[in-house]
């Protein structure tokens, strides 16, 4: 009876990490979408930067969605599972360091030639949307993450709150530069994230090594 209770509480906890799967990647897409038209139409690294985290993240749900799925379908053997876990959580790493070069890339490109971007007030309010939702998914995916034991969810976790780390960056150099015309905020805002970007791949790279997460 305690055996079935708790496959039970495991397969009510899967399908909530599925659920909070498939509201990152519908919310990242359209956020992505929206993000990179605005910051292309006005010129702002932070936000064009911010749009492709939020297809990273799309992607790195996907991913999850499939690692979680096949647990719920029971299709796959303990093992199968870990090694899916471990391709998941080693993919999340891997978009922190790309995301992480492509920023840097853009951002110093932007203040060697001086790019000034125009105020965008949609990037303003979509940034400041995000905040709040990117909150909440993270916590809730975190809390998944270690009730299941997922060492790849709880990195998704991270790249979540990376997401809404980046939120605040974007939408403070859009701010500064919607009220003060500080253009150098833009690219400056996406350097410190790039940074954070860079440790938290780290971290989420060398997650096999943490204790009490085994699958």
């Amino acid at each position: 009876m305690r055996a079935t209770t708790l496959a039970s509480d495991r397969r009510r906890l899967l399908r909530r990490g599925l659920l909070l799967e498939y509201v990152t990647v519908g919310w990242n897409i359209v956020e992505g979408i929206v993000a990179i038209a605005a910051g292309l139409a006005a010129g702002s690294i932070a936000l064009v930067g911010f749009g492709i985290d939020s297809f990273v993240e799309s992607v790195s749900g996907s991913v999850l969605i499939w690692r979680l799925g096949s647990e719920v379908a029971g299709a796959r053997e303990a093992e199968s599972i870990e090694r899916i876990e471990r391709r998941a959580e080693r993919f999340v790493g891997i978009s922190f360091f790309l995301l992480a070069a492509y920023v840097t890339f853009e951002a110093v490109r932007s203040l060697l030639a001086g790019d000034r971007p125009d105020a965008s007030l949609v990037g303003i309010g979509l940034t400041a949307l995000s905040i709040v939702v990117m909150l909440w998914l993270a916590r809730a995916k975190r809390r998944t993450g270690e009730a299941l034991g997922s060492r790849a969810l709880i990195a998704d976790a991270q790249q979540t709150y990376a997401c809404w780390y980046l939120s605040v960056a974007a939408l403070a150099g859009l701010g500064l530069n919607a009220l003060f015309g500080w253009w150098w905020a833009d690219p400056i805002a996406a350097l410190l994230i790039a940074a954070f970007l860079v440790r938290e791949g780290t971290e989420v790279w060398r997650g096999e090594e943490e204790p009490g997460l085994e699958a």
